[in-house]
């Protein structure tokens, strides 16, 4: 009787000190709540606020200056070229938006600025020039593209919102990206973007990564200040805990109905959308 109330107990400590290490590496950084206080119940136009039934494809000049009109937050994405110039883009390939293969990092911004966005007259715009025009009338949601370990591109968005003076925030589904800014620019309020990462077969990042992001067990890493994390896959048990035990700010994307609106604002803290909302 005494073995087996020993082993019980073992087998009891053990989980408690597993379950504890697991709390400790999802823990976000729980020191600036009240910095990300004017963010929260914050609408963000997904890629700007893109419709093309009006031809403003997403990630335009156009699409930040709809959102601007409309008093929206504009949530965007970063990539650093070939030749170290920060553009706003989403996908690595230029396929999908620019009709032609070729990946963002191993092309130059002149090779880029021959391109249009999905068929109408803009193109695809320089980072600086976008925040010139936003100029901090709306806040900026920006998402580091970093596809690889090299974290170059964070150094030079560094020195580009440095000189910026309009309210921003960074994300990145890669923990390195904010693993730099939590070293290098702490200042910087930053959020771990995640989704069910293991779905995807073909994500040139290892398993393990993906798992590891997908439920937030990196959070030790990188101290995100805040969670964004894709709305149907927002069960996630992590991501609860992250909630509901250290009350981090949870954004949601991306939603496309008022009807996912109005759930997600019942359960969340950010929300970002695109023009069906």
């Amino acid at each position: 009787m005494n073995l087996f109330i020993n082993i019980v107990i073992v087998i009891l400590a053990i989980f408690i000190i597993l379950f504890l290490l697991y709390l400790f590496m999802i823990c976000p950084d729980l020191t600036r709540h009240e910095r990300m206080k004017p963010y929260l119940g914050q609408m963000w136009a997904h890629r700007g606020l893109h419709d093309m039934a009006q031809r403003i494809p997403e990630n335009s000049m156009l699409a930040f200056t709809n959102a601007i009109d409309h008093g929206y937050g504009i949530e965007l994405d970063v990539h650093l070229t070939a030749d170290r110039q920060l553009v706003v883009f989403h996908d690595d390939d230029l396929k999908r938006i620019c009709g032609v293969h070729g990946t963002i990092e191993r092309m130059t911004y002149e090779e880029l600025a021959q391109y249009h966005l999905s068929g109408t007259f803009e193109k695809i715009p320089l980072f600086k020039d976008v925040l010139e025009h936003v100029y901090g009338r709306v806040p900026l949601l920006i998402e580091i593209k970093m596809p690889a370990k090299d974290t170059l591109i964070c150094k030079y968005l560094k020195d580009a919102l440095h000189a910026y003076h309009g309210p921003y925030v960074i994300e990145s589904f890669n923990s390195l990206a904010l693993r730099w800014f939590r070293n290098n620019d702490p200042k910087v309020l930053r959020g771990q973007l995640s989704n069910n990462l293991l779905k995807d077969k073909e994500a040139a990042a290892p398993a393990w990564i993906r798992f590891f992001v997908q439920h937030l067990l990196s959070n030790w890493y990188c101290g995100p200040d805040f969670i964004a994390y894709k709305y149907e896959d927002a069960h996630n048990f992590s991501l609860w805990l992250n909630k509901h035990l250290f009350h981090a700010p949870i954004a949601v994307w991306t939603l496309r109905t008022e009807e996912a609106l109005s759930a997600a604002k019942k359960r969340f803290d950010m929300y970002i959308f695109e023009r069906k909302c």
